[in-house]
Formats: structure tokens, sequence, C-alpha cells
């Protein structure tokens, strides 16, 4: 069992926990994944590390609540254990000084980004790092990407702070400016890498995505998380999970990971019927807890 010490609503539909798991604290490195099923019930899906800290022993993880198992997981407390944690997996990224670096991220990704970007910093690497939401609401952790980028941006979908634009639109008015870039790492949704990854092709600048597309056992065994890249048949899992995004075959990409869509509609209503009161639940307790903090 993995304990969750620390539990956090960031923007609406995103949660952040901080969960003890030493041995995976311990070998963690950029880039890399965990596999965690929350009960007995539950099944096997894949988070990206947004941190970790080997001396307390703890990860962190930062998720978007789409369906049932990221529902399971948003609705435990601090105190609450998660079943399995499995993990570090995937091959850590190749952290190299290759001079100027993109960094683009939303959502999920921007946990991840900002460990990189440490990362890449101690390399000796110039870091401009772009992070877009859907607007401002959905906009979180700015400070602590800005504190390791030399430079930063924040792109939102309207216009509720400055410009409205998407990463993929700023990658391409920033490479026809002339601005030297010699590689771009991008972590996201599946549609934001791959609309990412077209931006940057015309202009001839590697762009490394993150893929952790639908798993089972994180191994290579089952042969899930299979993707093509390059003409080649990969596994996110074992082969990744950084691909060169002008190498994916994002079509067939997109494809396999709707191809559960009915079954996951049907999964998180009946979870949702029978579950409802620890939703209504945990909403009191983020109440209860927002007021304590605020009286002291």
């Amino acid at each position: 069992m993995y304990k969750i010490v620390e539990r956090e609503v960031l923007v609406p539909n995103i949660v952040h926990i901080k969960v003890e798991a030493p041995y995976v604290a311990q070998a963690a490195q950029p880039g890399q994944f965990v596999i965690l099923r929350v009960d007995e019930q539950g099944e096997r899906f894949p988070m990206s590390l947004a941190d970790w800290d080997r001396e307390k022993g703890t990860i962190n993880i930062a998720f978007f609540v789409l369906g049932t198992s990221t529902m399971k997981l948003a609705a435990l407390k601090e105190g609450d254990s998660i079943l399995d944690c499995v993990g570090p997996l995937g091959n850590p990224t190749e952290i190299e000084n290759y001079g100027n670096v993109l960094l683009a991220c939303g959502c999920f990704g921007i946990g991840p980004t900002i460990k990189l970007a440490e990362a890449l910093k101690e390399k000796g690497n110039k870091i401009i790092s772009v992070m877009e939401a859907r607007s401002k609401a959905y906009l979180f952790w700015q400070d602590r990407l800005r504190d390791v980028s030399d430079e930063f941006h924040v792109v939102v979908g309207d216009s509720s702070y400055g410009k409205k634009e998407w990463t993929n639109d700023f990658i391409q008015e920033y490479l026809r400016a002339g601005n030297k870039v010699d590689i771009i790492f991008a972590h996201g949704c599946p549609f934001m890498m791959m609309e990412c990854s077209k931006a940057s092709k015309p202009f001839g600048v590697k762009t490394i995505v993150s893929l952790t597309t639908i798993m089972v056992d994180g191994t290579g065994m089952c042969g899930s998380c299979r993707i093509t890249v390059g003409e080649e048949t990969k596994f996110a899992c074992v082969d990744g999970p950084e691909f060169d995004g002008h190498e994916v075959d994002w079509d067939n990409l997109i494809m396999r990971q709707r191809r559960y869509i009915p079954q996951e509609y049907r999964s998180f209503s009946l979870w949702e019927r029978d579950n409802w009161h620890k939703i209504m639940d945990v909403a009191l307790y983020e109440k209860e807890k927002l007021l304590m903090m605020q009286q002291g």
C-alpha cells in the first residue's frame, strides 16, 4: 500500500498528490513514469512523475480526472492509500547539453516538464518554456516553471490571458521569427504533442514527445501500448515513453487510444452511480481543508 501524504486540487479536473513510494523515489529520473492500481477491482494505468524527494521517499503526480481510474484516484484523501505503485518505468530522458531547448507543456504535462527543465538547466542548456491552457483558470505552477527557465511564455486557447493561441502556434511563430532552437520536448495530451510536432517539422527541429498510452503490465509483454514510429512497431512502456514526434504515426496512436471508449463510458457511469457519495465526501473534505487554511 502507498499512502497519500498530500492532496491538492490545482485547477478544475487536475489533482496533485504526493505518495509515499521510497523505492520509486530513490531511482526515479526525468522522463520516467509509474503504473498505478487504486484498488483490487481497478485497472493498471500509467502516470508521469511530476517530482520526487529521495530523502523523504515520496513521489509527486499531477493528473487529469477523465475516467474511472482517475476518478477513483481523485476520490482518495490524505491518509488514504493506493494499492499498487510500480516503477520507475520507461527510459529516462537523454539529458545532454543541446544548446537552446524549447519545452512545450500543458495540463498533466506541466509537472514532468518542470523536472526536465531542472535537469537540462544543470547541463548548461538555455531553457525556453511555453505553457498552454484552455483559459487562465486552468493555469498552474507557472512560478515553478518560470524559475527554471531563461524564457517563459504562457498561451491560452481563449483571450483570458494575453494572446489567443496554443503551443503549436507559439512554436511556429517562434521558429519563423528566426529564433535558434536545437531541440523541442513536448509533454501533454496526445493531440497537443501531435500539433507541436507538426509545427516544428517544416523547420527541421527535432521534437521529442512522451507517450504514456494505454498499458497493462508496463514491461512489454501485453503489447497494449504498441505504436508505430518510423514505420516500425514500438512499445511505449519499454522503448519509450519518449519518441521522435516527427516519426510517430499519430493517426494510429489516436485510433488505438480510443478503442475502449464505449467500455470506458459504461465503466465510469457504473462507478459514479455506486460511488457518488465518495465524490461528495472528497468535495466536503476539500472545502473544510480550505477553511482551515484560511483560518490559520
